[in-house]
């Protein structure tokens, strides 16, 4: 480890991003994202990689799947409006099955919105953005330190299971700066390859773990890449069997890995008789909340995923089967809530506390937000 050092949200996206052995970056800037495109053009290169501006967002994820398929570990970074700009390309690079890491530094919306102020606007768009069934791996740190963690972490999953990954969070952890010990090495998941015959590569033919080896545009092998269905052999099909194959291996090589993806911090449960469910910046907000409300004799705990897709529907309701009321605090109109309702089933109330006016959550409002039963209150 080195010393502590002061860094800003979006440059610890891209300390991690270099970190996890990203050498492309294509990107257009847009706020509160542009800090990590001005860092990545002046870093990346001296570390050998490549930077490109591009016209828009849509070219740049096109290029970000091109240079992946070309071998590199390749990003690039956004917020809303151009998120929105991408989700064809993010189909695109499921479908085709491209790694790649996608940043989503969210504001307030729709359209051009509140550019300067934060939001958690963008979390059912990281989900369903794109269509037809698919998976989603979606990441949400809550400081600065886990915007690095988590950047590394996006990209080793990119790599392993051949899937876009996408990073997402607000405005006020991107232009945070925090006091951070960072590590010197991180461990570092490179994409698999085949140890076969060139002449009997099948592109599209899982192994064990589902995930096909990959090689790159030159190691001379002949592959086809298309975001039609396709067979084993990586060409078009309409055929049911050889459709149907594809997308359920494409969704389940992921959520049957969902231990190995999914983190969800709990805080202070094993007594708590009500919880705060909350992720990102209000996570954070949270946490402060419970410590607060424990010093004013209140059973308060903390239920914060780090992994939003998959959802943890599982440690959701182990939490909830064990408390009176949970808290869902969103900064947005209730994007996630109906998740949590989904997974509590009826076994306990469930609560929102929703902003979506451009301010954060604070903790003194999360703590008049929770019920009272003792009548304890700071």
């Amino acid at each position: 480890m080195s010393g502590a050092k002061l860094v800003q949200g979006n440059e610890a996206c891209v300390r991690g991003a270099l970190a996890a052995g990203c050498n492309f970056y294509a990107g257009y800037p847009i706020t509160p994202s542009s800090e990590i495109a001005e860092i990545m053009v002046r870093r990346l290169p001296d570390a050998g990689g490549v930077f490109i501006q591009m016209e828009d967002e849509i070219a740049s994820l096109a290029t970000v799947i091109g240079a992946s398929l070309a071998g590199s570990k390749a990003m690039t970074a956004t917020s809303g409006p151009g998120f929105s700009l991408m989700q064809e390309h993010i189909g695109f690079a499921t479908m085709a099955e491209v790694p790649c890491v996608i940043v989503d530094v969210m504001r307030g919306g729709p359209s051009t919105g509140l550019p300067t102020s934060p939001s958690q606007g963008d979390i059912m768009q990281a989900r369903w953005g794109t269509h037809g069934d698919h998976p989603a791996i979606v990441l949400a740190p809550s400081s600065v330190g886990e915007v690095f963690d988590l950047t590394v972490k996006a990209f080793n999953l990119a790599e392993r299971f051949r899937t876009p990954v996408i990073l997402i969070y607000d405005e006020i952890i991107g232009h945070t700066r925090e006091s951070v010990v960072l590590p010197d090495r991180v461990d570092i998941v490179d994409r698999s390859r085949p140890n076969g015959n060139p002449s009997t590569y099948q592109p599209k033919a899982p192994a064990a773990n589902g995930v096909p080896p990959m090689v790159a545009f030159g190691d001379g092998y002949r592959f086809h890449v298309t975001g039609l269905t396709h067979n084993e052999h990586g060409f078009p099909t309409t055929d049911p069997g050889d459709t149907e194959a594809l997308i359920t291996r494409i969704h389940d090589k992921v959520y049957d890995h969902q231990d190995e993806i999914s983190a969800v911090e709990e805080f202070m449960l094993d007594d708590a008789e009500v919880a705060i469910f909350a992720y990102g910046i209000v996570g954070r907000s949270a946490r402060e909340a419970v410590l607060r409300a424990r010093r004013a004799g209140m059973k308060v705990g903390l239920i914060r995923p780090l992994t939003l897709w998959p959802f943890p529907y599982a440690q959701v309701a182990d939490v909830a089967a064990g408390i009176d009321t949970l808290l869902v605090a969103e900064m947005n109109l209730g994007q996630l809530i109906g998740e949590v309702e989904r997974a509590v089933a009826g076994t306990t109330e469930v609560i929102g506390h929703l902003r979506a006016d451009g301010e954060p959550i604070t903790p003194a409002d999360l703590i008049a937000a929770l019920p009272d039963p003792a009548g304890a209150r700071t």
